[in-house]
């Protein structure tokens, strides 16, 4: 089977999302950094404000997966402009930070993030087909759960999940044992199953792999080998 291994013994996949399932559009990020410049009228060069952006992305993911909770979208703005303006964010107002997410999100359906691998919507059905219970447990950061359940639609796949778990609407982030638990709860309010007949499939060794198999589940870790940056994660 491509993309992954033979999981048929197992009743439950949760999947992780990003370079697990898609990956970034190349040309987004420089669009989106593009925008936050014009839109916020920032008065820097572009490789420095690429690289802040860059390093604030780095710095909440690691936070988020030391600490178990979700620093949310505005909060990582709000971090980057203080970053690019001294600190003096007291100008900018929850409608600017309301008005840069919807045209970023009009932007990330303009260069939609890929398929990691173009048999993704096959092997999905046959796995659907087969009985096996399928769910998103993913993380975020830049781009909201709400968006990228738009994402999931687009590619006509958001059928085979039975739910979709993004840490910026539970609150918590993988490998946060709540969220794994969370995600337990909700496939145990459809299907009577131990958490040894699930498996939890994602890239990330510490929020996906250590963090599955320390809750209990099975997990399996996949090598993407898209190390650019600008195909990791929004």
């Amino acid at each position: 089977m491509d993309w992954i291994p033979n999981f048929d013994h197992y009743k439950h996949i949760s999947f992780d999302l990003w370079l697990t399932i898609i990956r970034s559009n190349p040309q987004f990020k420089n669009k989106r950094n593009e925008l936050f410049r014009d839109y916020f009228k920032i008065d820097k060069p572009m490789e420095e404000l690429t690289a802040v952006i860059r390093n604030m992305d780095l710095l909440t993911n690691t936070i988020n997966e030391k600490v178990g909770k979700n620093l949310d979208t505005y909060e990582i703005y709000l971090l980057i402009l203080g970053n690019l303006t001294d600190g003096k964010i007291e100008r900018y107002t929850k409608k600017d930070l309301d008005g840069f997410y919807k045209e970023t999100e009009e932007l990330l359906f303009a260069y939609k993030p890929l398929l990691i691998h173009d048999t993704i919507p096959q092997v999905l059905e046959t796995l659907h087909a087969k009985g096996i219970g399928m769910n998103i447990l993913s993380n975020t950061a830049f781009i909201k759960g709400s968006s990228l359940r738009k994402i999931l639609e687009h590619y006509e796949i958001s059928r085979y999940f039975s739910f979709q778990l993004y840490s910026d609407e539970i609150g918590y982030s993988k490998p946060n044992q709540q969220l794994y638990q969370y995600a337990y709860d909700m496939i145990l309010q459809t299907n009577d199953i131990k958490k040894s007949e699930i498996i939890h499939v994602g890239d990330n060794v510490v929020s996906d792999y250590d963090g599955a198999l320390t809750f209990g589940f099975n997990a399996h870790l996949l090598k993407t080998n898209l190390n650019e940056p600008n195909l990791q994660p929004a």
